[in-house]
């Protein structure tokens, strides 16, 4: 008799290059013309938050825009950051603040869930916490649930990794 195939849906990111990223964009406030002298800083508090404080709105975009280019090409998903609204610092300055996503809520869990079940194939989903393990007798089933959440990862708005596939 075939034994159970599984593999789990997570949603995380590798902190280090995280790090590296921000401190790359670092680099470039200091040596770029247009955010020289402009007092603008990025900081990781944790993992939990990234801080864009600088004179501006237009600077805040740019520096945005370095983040992101920064991001992807260190492999990570700009799917992570989650923006808050702008808001006013001290000194004149403005200030965002970007909440870091890690895990599935439950609610998305249960979309999963609902959206493996809905392919009609003969695998079972359940809810683990922050993550959801996935398992059947076949590796093509498997393999097709990974096709098809990956064709629909759009809609979840959260970057989806697949982990221990055994």
């Amino acid at each position: 008799m075939a034994k159970d195939c599984s593999f789990d849906i997570v949603s995380e990111f590798d902190k280090q290059e995280l790090v590296n990223a921000i401190d790359q964009v670092k680099r470039d406030l200091t040596s770029r013309f247009d955010l020289k002298n402009s007092n603008s800083s990025v900081d990781l508090e944790g993992d939990k938050t990234v801080t864009i404080t600088t004179n501006d709105e237009m600077k805040l975009r740019n520096i945005f825009e370095i983040l992101q280019s920064k991001l992807v090409k260190r492999g990570l998903s700009i799917k992570i950051l989650d923006a808050q609204p702008v808001e006013n610092a001290l000194g004149g300055n403005v200030r965002q603040i970007f909440n870091l996503k890690k895990g599935l809520s439950q609610e998305l869990a249960k979309k999963i869930v609902s959206d493996i079940k809905d392919t009609k194939l003969k695998v079972q989903a359940s809810i683990q916490g922050e993550q959801v393990r996935v398992s059947g007798k076949s590796r093509d089933d498997l393999q097709e649930v990974i096709q098809t959440l990956r064709k629909n990862e759009d809609k979840y708005d959260i970057p989806l990794q697949f982990t221990n596939y055994r």
